[in-house]
């Protein structure tokens, strides 16, 4: 093998591979957003604000956007895989780092497994013959083994799935306006009654707003692929931001449309699971098929994704020797990729065989809130403090106020 094929440390040690674009930095924090989760949520959002759930997406938006500056700001201080975990190490403390990247574990590691328990949960119903462990087992194989070949493999096949759920998601626009023509829901397109109405009261609008500020998980995961994106440090701060402004752009013009169609929730049947109900009423039964079999795509997009974050954060924690580096530091010579590090996440995931969902969503909600507060900690404690830059109100406002609002 020539000194070419490999990129090698001092030490004569593969490297990750640099060869992400960044299009495909974004489709990867698209496909971990999963485009689809405003379906999941609408149900229980819309009963907390009584019907606003676009104004909700706009306040959560709103703090998402100023955690994601926070972001870009240490991206191009510390432009390596460890996201979280690296900036609070390197900003505040090691060993505050470390408290953060075993907290990041929870909601990066879970993930893998909670796409493959939503898969089976989807596959079941569709066929209820099969054993549920063959489509836990057979998801696992396809996640694990796209990961271990190549970040580029992963990239492309985001890049279609998340393409087709935005073809998805423009059929159901077509369809909803159809139906808002025809004298549906609210009958009118041209209405802001989703943002604004007598029935509009601040609170609940923005409880609704912290429930849907989980819809954009991962925007921040694409810090774990600094090392395998040339120009890290100019392309991951666009990329994180271009994520969460392009995603919050969807969830806010989905569930507008969506609320017009359902001004109320008195329509469903079941509130807190209501995306077949959404599909059935505005598109027929046909539809609703093409819809659910759209939703087991939109898993494996945000399966493929976190995979791959998770493994390059345990490969950093290795590499810094947190964890044993020999195991966790290890990159496969031909792929260049973390190839144990994909093969453990794939064995973890496998505990969708008997896991509970509400547990592990509770535990990654955990590690996602302590992510974005430390972040934007990391922010204060490296630039307003260890470096000065508190002269100018500029300054105040760059490394204080925005990082205070993002938190």
């Amino acid at each position: 093998m020539t000194a070419e094929a490999i990129d090698c440390n001092g030490a004569g040690k593969p490297q990750l591979r640099k060869s992400l674009k960044l299009w495909q930095v974004v489709m990867m924090g698209l496909a971990y957003l999963t485009p689809m989760t405003v379906f999941d949520t609408f149900g229980i959002v819309s009963g907390v604000t009584d019907g606003h759930v676009p104004a909700s997406y706009l306040f959560a938006l709103a703090g998402v956007l100023f955690t994601a500056i926070s972001y870009g700001k240490l991206v191009r201080q510390f432009p390596t895989a460890g996201s979280a975990y690296t900036y609070a190490q390197k900003a505040i403390n090691p060993h505050v780092g470390f408290l953060v990247g075993w907290s990041s574990l929870l909601d990066y590691l879970f993930l893998p497994m909670i796409n493959t328990l939503l898969a089976k949960i989807y596959l079941t119903a569709l066929f209820p013959e099969v054993p549920p462990w063959v489509w836990v087992v057979g998801f696992v194989v396809i996640m694990t083994t796209i990961n271990l070949k190549s970040v580029n493999i992963v990239a492309n096949f985001n890049t279609l799935f998340v393409l087709a759920q935005v073809m998805i998601i423009v059929v159901f626009i077509v369809l909803v306006v159809h139906g808002l023509h025809k004298g549906e829901g609210v009958g009118t397109v041209w209405s802001l009654q989703p943002f604004i109405s007598e029935n509009a009261h601040l609170l609940p609008i923005i409880t609704g707003a912290t429930i849907l500020c989980f819809s954009f998980l991962g925007f921040d995961a694409v810090t774990t692929l600094s090392e395998e994106t040339p120009d890290a440090a100019r392309v991951i701060p666009r990329a994180i931001f271009l994520t969460a402004l392009y995603g919050g752009v969807i969830f806010i013009s989905v569930s507008f449309f969506i609320q017009l169609f359902f001004p109320t929730i008195e329509r469903f049947k079941e509130p807190d699971a209501a995306l077949p109900e959404i599909a059935l009423y505005v598109g027929g039964k046909l539809f609703q098929s093409i819809f659910l079999c759209t939703t087991f795509i939109n898993t494996l997009a945000s399966g493929l994704a976190s995979h791959a974050s998770v493994s390059r954060l345990l490969y950093v924690m290795g590499r810094d020797n947190v964890f044993p580096e020999k195991l966790f530091g290890y990159v496969h010579p031909k792929w260049r990729t973390p190839a144990l590090n994909v093969l453990m996440v794939g064995a973890v995931a496998l505990s969708a065989l008997s896991f509970d969902l509400v547990t592990a969503t509770a535990l990654i909600n955990f590690g996602a809130l302590v992510a974005f507060t430390f972040v934007n900690l990391s922010v204060i404690s490296h630039f307003f403090i260890r470096e000065g830059r508190n002269k100018t109100w500029k300054d105040r406002f760059q490394f204080l106020f925005l990082p205070l609002v993002g938190r």
